[in-house]
């Protein structure tokens, strides 16, 4: 079993104008514009991400040409649009009930950014941000909050990633029939499984490039969708496994912090990074890692890291 310290940082960046977001975001550009396809470098690709982005979530035009103007950087908006970046897969374990949401996120240590992220872009949003302002989790003042697994098909289209969908959802959602309503209408690039909740409901959606949004069975998801899943996937993933794990388990956090949930960082890299429990309608996240966690809320941020050991099962 390897065991890594990894540093979580919390930052309060507003409605990302006043330069807050700049500064952070320009720490990671050197190792972020990687993810940028060569589509996306050139001004023809600048003009269709631009105009995707413009089509379907006209809402957040304003706040990513703040952003843009604030990174200063040659490639900047056509990589905040989010749609022209090189598809990513992590795989991670989620599970929505009684207004409670939580999941494992398991990823490289060193391709994850960890920062908890206050933000008033459009609303009120706390979230575990990747990418500069995507969110792999998050919830709203509304109190819907929702999280994204790697659906498990390699299937690629034109679409956006999905760390900005969740960032739009709960900028522009106030609920789950709100949000599923969405999504109806937004290009997705990879594969992926969605779990929303709200104080009403809970629900896992499948969407991807090739298919269409669709409810999946109960608000729970590991890493595959409707397809049967292949040997070779459950011995890499063990996405079947981790899914009756997480059906039997339901929101204990506890389960969550011990295998087959919990991952160790293996041979590959990757391992469970943060157990992430969203109380919405509390307006309140507790992140934890064995033996440690760290709670936040829109009434009491708190801005500040923590450097944890990951690899340490319950």
């Amino acid at each position: 079993m390897q065991q890594q310290d990894m540093t979580f940082q919390a930052i309060e960046v507003g409605d990302g104008g006043d330069g807050r977001w700049a500064a952070h975001a320009r720490t990671l550009w050197q190792d972020m514009e990687g993810l940028l396809t060569e589509e996306g470098r050139t001004p023809e690709g600048t003009d269709r991400v631009r105009a995707l982005f413009r089509a379907h979530m006209p809402e957040l035009v304003p706040v990513l040409d703040r952003l843009a103007v604030q990174l200063d950087r040659p490639e900047a908006e056509a990589f905040l649009t989010h749609a022209a970046l090189r598809p990513f897969s992590p795989a991670c374990t989620q599970i929505g009930r009684n207004g409670t949401l939580l999941r494992n996120y398991d990823f490289p240590p060193d391709q994850c950014e960890g920062t908890i992220v206050s933000s008033c872009f459009l609303r009120p949003v706390i979230g575990m941000q990747d990418v500069l302002w995507g969110l792999l989790d998050g919830m709203n003042d509304a109190g819907l909050a929702v999280s994204v697994t790697f659906g498990g098909r390699s299937v690629f289209g034109r679409g956006f990633a999905i760390l900005i969908v969740v960032r739009y959802l709960l900028e522009t959602c106030d609920t789950v029939d709100e949000a599923v309503g969405r999504l109806r209408s937004l290009p997705i690039a990879v594969p992926q499984n969605l779990t929303l909740v709200d104080p009403a409901k809970a629900v896992t959606v499948f969407v991807g490039p090739d298919m269409s949004p669709t409810v999946a069975p109960d608000a729970c998801a590991a890493n595959h969708q409707h397809l049967p899943v292949t040997d070779e996937q459950e011995w890499t993933l063990r996405t079947r496994e981790r899914l009756r794990a997480i059906r039997a388990a339901g929101t204990d956090v506890a389960a969550m912090l011990k295998p087959p949930l919990y991952r160790s960082v293996d041979e590959q890299g990757s391992g469970t990074l943060y157990t992430a429990r969203y109380r919405p309608v509390e307006g309140r996240v507790t992140y934890y890692w064995p033996g440690e966690s760290w709670q936040q809320s829109f009434g009491d941020f708190a801005p500040g890291s923590r450097t944890v050991t990951l690899g340490r099962a319950g």
